[in-house]
């Protein structure tokens, strides 16, 4: 008999729990809903348009044989497939507009869900994004890469 009592306090605890549960998510979506920034959105709206001139990236020697470098900032990925053959794309994944983060295993990675570009060819390898990158031209202009978007 003393099992009667506790399996409905129990019950009643477990909604009560997931009730203030449910209102605490509310209470959040509705407030951040209000924010007025600090989310991925405003993020993205308040990062730096894409280069329309061209524009020196760094040295040519800080991009790896066979890998690349992200320029976050200026929204460009180089990348170096054999000594001396240098690409440039845009640092802007085409699924959902995240910035790339690495060049790894002969691919452009998007941290954000995944998708995964050529290398050479900016090319879609896998992921939501269906669309290659942005091909830009680039040279080396005094040791430095100089990266112009067509």
């Amino acid at each position: 008999m003393s099992e009667a009592p506790e399996s409905p306090a129990a019950s009643r605890r477990t909604v009560l729990c997931g009730a203030a549960a449910v209102l605490a998510a509310g209470g959040t979506v509705a407030l951040s809903g209000c924010a007025s920034g600090g989310s991925a959105t405003t993020a993205k709206a308040s990062a730096p348009a894409t280069p329309k001139e061209p524009v020196v990236v760094g040295p040519a020697a800080d991009v790896p044989v066979g890998g690349g470098k992200v320029y976050r900032e200026k929204k460009i990925v180089v990348t170096q497939p054999s000594a001396g053959q240098y690409e440039a794309f845009s640092a802007v994944c085409t699924h959902a507009g995240c910035v790339v983060d690495k060049v790894e295993d002969q691919l452009i990675k998007c941290p954000c869900h995944g998708s995964s570009f050529n290398m050479s060819t900016g090319a879609r390898v896998e992921g939501p994004a269906i669309k290659p990158l942005p091909e830009y031209q680039v040279a080396v202009d005094g040791g430095n890469l100089k990266v112009t978007p067509v």
